[in-house]
């Protein structure tokens, strides 16, 4: 009986993952199936430092869905990215208040997705300044998928210049300690 399992075992082809070009060209690791069309659909999920080399991004996570294989390389899509239950829970302290935000979008080539942000701010607020909050980062995420392609904006994202762009229009109604994204689903 272990044979026959050890000789399924020995007909697997290996195959190097490599993610898509916006976050890099180096192979991730590796796969095990019998064919290229058993890899296709899988979804690996990476810390996103392992794929970017930074370590500010050690608590993101990322679930790469294999599109292609041909030969021993298998090509994939960003499926989704989140942030770990950790360090989202770690943000939100005693006297500050926790806002999130559920927008399904567009961007500007009709592709759809869901973005969940969370916003911290520095102290307590009441009920009619997180829905100020809410209501002005929902405002501007339809705003920026509009204009742009969800690699941009996940570009945005990494590098931050998405959230400090956001802070920017909900300083006015209250001190924003934090703005991060709390998960990206792609359809």
């Amino acid at each position: 009986m272990a044979t026959k399992s050890a000789d399924k075992w020995k007909n697997k082809v290996w195959f190097n993952v490599y993610p898509p070009k916006l976050l890099g060209e180096s192979a991730i690791g590796e796969i095990p199936a019998n064919d290229e069309k058993g890899v296709l659909g899988r979804v690996i999920k990476v810390s996103m430092s392992w794929i970017t080399h930074r370590p500010e991004h050690s608590f993101m996570l990322v679930g790469l869905r294999v599109k292609s294989a041909s030969g021993s390389t298998a090509n994939t899509d960003i499926d989704y990215m989140e942030q770990t239950f950790s360090y989202i829970h770690s943000l939100v302290k005693r006297h500050s208040s926790a806002i999130y935000t559920v927008d399904s979008l567009t961007d500007k080539n009709g592709k759809k997705f869901v973005l969940k942000l969370l916003a911290v701010t520095s102290s307590k607020i009441r009920t009619p300044k997180k829905k100020a909050i809410r209501k002005s980062i929902s405002d501007f995420t339809k705003e920026f998928s509009a204009a742009h392609s969800v690699d941009e904006l996940l570009t945005g994202m990494l590098d931050n210049s998405f959230q400090s762009e956001a802070v920017k229009r909900i300083m006015n109604i209250a001190q924003v300690s934090k703005l991060e994204l709390k998960k990206i689903e792609l359809a």
